[in-house]
């Protein structure tokens, strides 16, 4: 399975203008996304469709499919809920 073109990325061009908005996200190349200083998420295509590879657990990429306009709506609302998640998130607890 090969890296997303640039057409292809063109193809997916409204899902990775709402990844843009998301904070957390710096896109470094065009449809290769980073959160802190680690890869997140980028683009392949395949025969058998569009897919995205992210982090949502910010440790291991998970392919996920986004051919269709739900199933890129189900992978934004999934990205959003990682990085909500992430921010603070140390893994410390304070004591009281």
């Amino acid at each position: 399975m090969k890296h997303a073109s640039a057409a292809t990325l063109q193809q997916l061009a409204s899902l990775i203008e709402r990844l843009r908005s998301l904070p957390g996200l710096v896109e470094r190349k065009p449809g290769t996304f980073y959160h802190r200083s680690s890869a997140f998420l980028h683009f392949h295509e395949d025969p058998a469709g569009l897919f995205a590879d992210a982090k949502l657990d910010l440790k291991v990429f998970e392919r996920h499919c986004v051919s269709t306009p739900a199933q890129q709506k189900a992978l934004l609302k999934a990205v959003g809920a990682a990085l909500a998640g992430s921010h603070g998130n140390t893994g410390r607890t304070s004591a009281r």
